[in-house]
């Protein structure tokens, strides 16, 4: 059963905090700059631990439902499942059954690490000029809007394939938690009316099934309110039933093709055969050592695996922990190496299956090496070019745009199991289309809207049932026996990278507890600019950032770390307060 009364008090305790939430941004201006999502406030949290079990979501009720799940004997996948459908329910603007997932999931009886990749997939009919209006590209906010944008949703068939091989109980209870909350109600946080209110999206209220939904009487959808969504309901009562071909297949898939299709704002070419012929895919991980703990993530099409772990490599012979988390030499170091590794993804990293481009010559210890030489406390910052760890690779930059509109659980079961899961449907509400109670996902506007450069490709540039890059960064810690030590993931679109590489550096370095680490004041750097998280002690270092040649923005960095740890005999449980999430568990 859910717990209401828990679930009621920390919504009153989050209203309670509403007048705090800051939302200075424009929402046009911060449209056209790539950062739409305002942030919601600082709830500041304490740790939370465990002896048995631990789920951390980012809304109560979805942590609840993955409890729930492992309390009837459930696996971590299990309860993962409970988790996305939740929240496709109570959190749809950042994730949902209509959107795609990363998954690692840690099987501890066997000590084996296994990846499923649910990312998006474009339909047959695209070509590499998708997004381009004559000789150039559509602006990506007028890209976003409608069918033009949306690819073939992976989750459900992504969590599908993970708990048919590590699920314990059957697929059809999975999903009783969150039907039950769609037909009877749920209680609307601050945070989904804020971002309903902001009126961020272009095209929200131009569907009518989204306006309806989330505009209704004509009024954003207030706070503290009971929310049914009956459609959802039943969505979820049919994949129940009959599994991920009742959305890719059946009477739901029919559904979303017509609406991308008949979009009255850029009209998609999806077909039922994109659909049904979706398949998420088993990868190897990506894993290198840092110190003595082994540190393991995603493979393309996720930067998030080779990008985290350049940034460690790279700062690994700095001795960090001579720093503290909020100094100048620090900062100066991280965003240095940062730099550097956004630098190679935005060059080199796309869906592999497209390219030529091992990802492991991005690891390579000699090449991190060499890179690393670039960076000092007594150098100035300046912009950092792509490196060369493939040998005459005919590749041109391109550039793409990932919104910080995405969700992460982090899930550890009773037998030690484990699931770090990022999921996403990209931009606010996504694509602003609603089908049958859920949005669907954006995804092929993280495609290169250029497809060439210098007359060479564009490795991320758009291409049929190609998956495109993203920067989710679901990741695992090891110690040297190969112990799990540390599951953690963020939203945050392309600073998810910087999100949780800075994360690990505390625990790691800092020897900060993981709710400690991941309250830590943020700093990002996307070869671009030095962004310092505004109402932060780490606000103060932009006077001597910038006599170090940074280029600095004092800014909302809106994370959504979601981490457990082991540590002394139990589960040590973070959740980011910066946004709703909670840990729970046993």
């Amino acid at each position: 059963m859910l717990r209401p009364s828990v679930l009621l008090r920390a919504s009153i305790v989050s209203l309670a905090l509403s007048a705090c939430f800051a939302f200075n941004v424009n929402a046009k201006q911060a449209r056209e700059v790539g950062e739409p999502e305002a942030a919601t406030g600082y709830n500041e949290k304490k740790a939370f631990e465990a002896k048995e079990y631990m789920v951390v979501a980012a809304n109560p009720y979805a942590s609840w439902a993955g409890k729930n799940v492992i309390e009837k004997g459930g696996s971590a996948i299990d309860a993962a499942v409970a988790v996305q459908a939740m929240l496709s329910l109570v959190e749809p603007q950042s994730s949902g059954i209509g959107g795609g997932a990363f998954i690692l999931y840690w099987d501890n009886k066997n000590k084996v690490l296994h990846t499923f990749d649910g990312r998006e997939t474009a339909p047959a009919s695209v070509n590499a000029h998708w997004f381009m209006q004559g000789n150039k590209p559509m602006r990506w906010i007028d890209a976003v809007v409608g069918g033009k944008s949306v690819g073939v949703p992976g989750a459900v068939k992504a969590l599908e394939m993970a708990q048919s091989e590590f699920g314990k109980l059957p697929w059809n209870t999975l999903f009783d938690d969150t039907i039950k909350t769609a037909e009877q109600g749920f209680t609307v946080s601050p945070r989904l009316a804020k971002l309903v209110a902001l009126d961020y999206h272009p095209g929200l209220k131009n569907f009518t099934s989204s306006s309806v939904y989330f505009f209704p009487a004509g009024q954003p959808l207030q706070e503290g309110v009971n929310k049914k969504n009956k459609k959802l309901a039943k969505t979820l009562k049919g994949i129940a039933e009959q599994g991920s071909d009742y959305l890719l297949k059946g009477e739901v898939a029919k559904k979303i093709v017509d609406a991308v299709n008949t979009a009255e704002i850029n009209p998609g070419s999806l077909t039922l055969e994109d659909l049904a012929n979706y398949e998420p895919i088993k990868r190897d991980p990506v894993c290198g050592t840092y110190h003595d703990k082994r540190i393991c993530g995603m493979p393309p099409p996720s930067s998030g695996g080779v990008n985290v772990f350049q940034i460690l490599k790279m700062l690994e012979e700095f001795n960090l922990s001579q720093y503290e988390p909020n100094s100048v030499e620090f900062a100066h170091l991280y965003t240095q190496a940062s730099a550097r590794s956004y630098a190679d993804r935005e060059k080199y990293i796309a869906d592999s299956d497209f390219t030529n481009l091992p990802f492991a010559a991005m690891i390579n210890k000699a090449y991190l090496e060499r890179r690393a030489q670039e960076i000092g406390i007594d150098k100035s910052w300046r912009r950092a070019r792509a490196g060369n760890p493939y040998a005459d690779a005919n590749v041109a930059l391109g550039s793409s745009m990932e919104l910080p509109n995405t969700s992460h659980v982090s899930i550890v079961d009773k037998e030690g199991n484990a699931i770090s899961m990022t999921t996403s449907i990209e931009f606010m509400f996504g694509s602003g289309i609603m089908v049958e109670g859920f949005l669907l996902n954006n995804q092929l506007t993280d495609f290169s809207f250029t497809p060439t450069a210098n007359r060479f490709p564009v490795p991320n540039r758009v291409e049929p049932g190609k998956r495109p890059r993203s920067a989710m960064s679901p990741t695992m810690v090891f110690d040297k026996n190969g112990n799990l030590e540390l599951v953690l993931g963020s939203p945050g679109g392309s600073r998810i990278v910087s999100y949780v590489a800075q994360t690990l550096i505390g625990v790691l370095d800092f020897n900060l507890d993981i709710q400690q680490a991941i309250n830590l004041p943020k700093i990002t750097n996307r070869n671009d600019y030095t962004a310092l998280e505004k109402g932060t002690p780490i606000a103060d270092l932009e006077t001597p950032l910038k006599a170090l040649g940074h280029n600095v923005k004092v800014v909302d960095l809106n994370s959504g770390l979601h981490g457990i740890q082991f540590k002394s005999g139990k589960l040590v449980g973070g959740a980011d307060p910066r946004r709703e999430g909670v840990a729970v568990g046993r």
